[in-house]
């Protein structure tokens, strides 16, 4: 793989060297390679293995083939294992086949969604409805790819590009796929190439792809939740139907930075306690390896709230956040209130002025709402 970024860059890159963690491949790298490596075979009649190609920041990794066949003339077919690195990617070691077919000069590149490749059908996402779900990206990625092959091995670059995920359907049923309207299975995703270790950039797309599917639905109001619990809570307090529910899970901060480029109404942010104690704390990354549960910081909020000496400090000692929770509720301080105001204020103060007015909702483990706070709008 290519270096980017120099010794004092900072970014992505800086944070792979310093955890360590070995990077992987989009599923939009993997069908580019399986994609030059086919048309290849096809003009000369051998598959380069392994097929090497140029990612978006220049990095030129390259690709060992699973899978190959080829209908000399007619047809050639590749397929590459995607390698997702140390990233927790429900499509590793999916195998990502595209097949390339001749088409007549002046057609220039046709994309088909084969088995286990998803297909629109619902307006919001950068794709039209009946497209097959290969993003803008990994389709450039392609067409720049084709066409270096025709240079280099005398075609036209006019060809039908097929791209299937083996299994895809399957795997589709564990992503957002199905609730953005993108039906019959994955998605080919990318638009650097490179999946960057536990950063959950495919979750993290996900969620930008569901503020674009509410906005084009027409939502004023849409919910950022940290799990299903708080979906059924949100949905049952407000009656908000699927399409304006985002599945933030730990990445607060992507839906309010999405949502301030991109703004709507209202947004209700809905959680745990003790995820959303994290926010109120400043955190915008909840999950429990990158951010804890501050009981001090929890403490500062129960003495503002009145809380004696002997409370503040059970709840500076408390084994959890909810063990907090409940030694305030007990002496009638009404601590998850603190932590959703809290909260609502670090959204807004990341939101800088975007016409979005923020509520939040803390719920216990039962989906019982246990702290909530007023509407607070961008003036304050």
């Amino acid at each position: 793989m290519g270096e980017s970024g120099g010794p004092g860059g900072g970014g992505r890159e800086a944070q792979l060297k310093h955890t360590g963690l070995r990077p992987g491949w989009t599923t939009g790298a993997c069908a580019t390679a399986a994609t030059t490596a086919a048309y290849t075979a096809l003009l000369t009649g051998d598959f380069p293995d392994p097929v090497t190609i140029t990612l978006p920041k220049g990095q030129t990794p390259s690709f060992a083939l699973a899978a190959e066949r080829l209908a000399p003339g007619s047809a050639a077919m590749a397929g590459v294992v995607k390698d997702a690195g140390d990233d927790p990617d429900v499509t590793h070691g999916a195998l990502v086949r595209a097949e390339v077919r001749p088409l007549p000069a002046g057609s220039g590149v046709v994309f088909r969604g084969g088995e286990g490749v998803g297909t629109v059908t619902r307006p919001g996402l950068p794709l039209d409805v009946g497209e097959p779900a290969i993003n803008p990206v990994p389709r450039r990625m392609m067409r720049e790819h084709v066409a270096a092959v025709a240079e280099r091995h005398g075609g036209t670059g006019d060809v039908e590009v097929t791209v299937s995920i083996d299994h895809g359907a399957e795997i589709a049923r564990s992503t957002w796929n199905p609730r953005l309207g993108i039906l019959g299975g994955l998605s080919v995703l990318g638009t650097t190439g490179v999946v960057v270790p536990y950063s959950c950039s495919a979750w993290i797309d996900s969620i930008r792809r569901g503020v674009d599917v509410a906005r084009a639905a027409g939502r004023t109001h849409v919910a950022g939740c940290t799990g299903s619990t708080s979906e059924r809570t949100v949905a049952s307090l407000y009656g908000l139907p699927q399409d304006a529910l985002l599945d933030m899970g730990d990445f607060a901060g992507a839906v309010l930075k999405y949502l301030r480029r991109h703004p709507v109404a209202r947004l209700t942010v809905c959680g745990g306690f003790a995820k959303l104690s994290k926010l109120a704390a400043g955190h915008l990354d909840l999950h429990s390896a990158r951010s804890q549960v501050d009981k001090g910081f929890l403490a500062e909020l129960a003495v503002r709230a009145l809380a004696d000496r002997a409370l503040a400090d059970a709840v500076a000692g408390a084994n959890t956040g909810l063990a907090a929770l409940q030694s305030c509720a007990a002496a009638g301080v009404p601590l998850g209130d603190l932590v959703a105001v809290e909260a609502r204020d670090q959204a807004l103060a990341v939101l800088r002025g975007a016409p979005v007015a923020v509520d939040v909702v803390c719920i216990d483990r039962a989906g019982t709402v246990v702290g909530r706070s007023p509407v607070g709008s961008p003036a304050g």
